[in-house]
């Protein structure tokens, strides 16, 4: 086993902390009402949220969440389950109001591109300029062997508004409903929220001919997405999240 990890770094989390780590069932979720504008928005879109979960027959609050989005489809879904032996289940999926950059990775700071890659929420920002803001642990660890050594770039950002240099703004409204579960999701014990950013969705023909146009003007990018789609089908497969490794020279290893 220790031959295998010097080998690669683990780039995915669990989805549960282990037993007894759990924060107490409303301390997170108090603290950030400890922002009046969040305590607002709580007191204004938490019941419909709640609702939203109820008609879907989904538990609420959920004890897991993992999100995706989908540059070419300008899309953000999120999905969520009530206990760990559950499957993960689509709550919503949210429209992307503006991008920018092409396809392929973030590779360093000020070339405006959204990451593509394997993250997790690092930071709730209640203060943003753009209304709310949930962080991405960009650079990761592959981004970090890949991307420029002195200026990879950072401050990338799920919020809302609809401005972009890089981040993936959904609105307002959208990122109150996302922020409030993910709130939930803290409390319940979830520390780390996976996200996952695609080029494309795979699966979607209109994306994958888009994508497939793309990669004969970049050929370089076809080892890359061929590594994100490994784990966009371990999903959509099995609706559980794969482990993914990052090797000695940046690549992502869906096990």
């Amino acid at each position: 086993m220790k031959s295998f990890l010097k080998k690669f770094f683990l780039i995915t989390v669990p989805v549960f902390l282990a037993a007894g780590t759990l924060f107490s069932q409303t301390s997170f979720v108090d603290f950030q009402k400890g922002s009046g504008k969040v305590s607002g928005i709580f007191n204004s879109m938490e019941d419909s949220v709640r609702k939203q979960f109820e008609d879907k027959k989904l538990t609420w609050p959920p004890q897991a969440m993992y999100v995706r989005s989908f540059k070419y489809d300008r899309q953000l879904e999120v999905w969520v389950k009530g206990n760990a032996k559950e499957s993960f289940k689509l709550f919503k999926s949210y429209k992307v109001c503006m991008q920018s950059g092409t396809m392929g990775p973030k590779r360093m700071e000020g070339d405006y591109q959204v990451p593509e890659g394997f993250y997790y929420i690092n930071e709730f920002n209640p203060n943003s300029n753009y209304h709310l803001a949930l962080g991405l642990n960009y650079p990761n660890a592959s981004d970090r062997i890949l991307s420029d050594s002195i200026r990879p770039g950072n401050a990338i950002y799920i919020h809302g508004n609809c401005v972009s240099t890089g981040c993936i703004p959904i609105s307002d409204i959208p990122m109150e409903e996302v922020y409030i579960i993910a709130t939930h999701v803290k409390t319940n014990g979830q520390d780390f929220i996976p996200v996952h950013v695609f080029p494309v969705k795979y699966n979607v023909k209109r994306s994958a001919d888009y994508l497939a146009e793309t990669l004969k003007i970049k050929p370089a990018l076809v080892g890359f997405t061929t590594q994100l789609k490994e784990a966009f089908n371990f999903f959509e497969e099995k609706k559980q999240l794969p482990v993914i490794l990052v090797n000695k020279k940046g690549e992502y290893v869906v096990d």
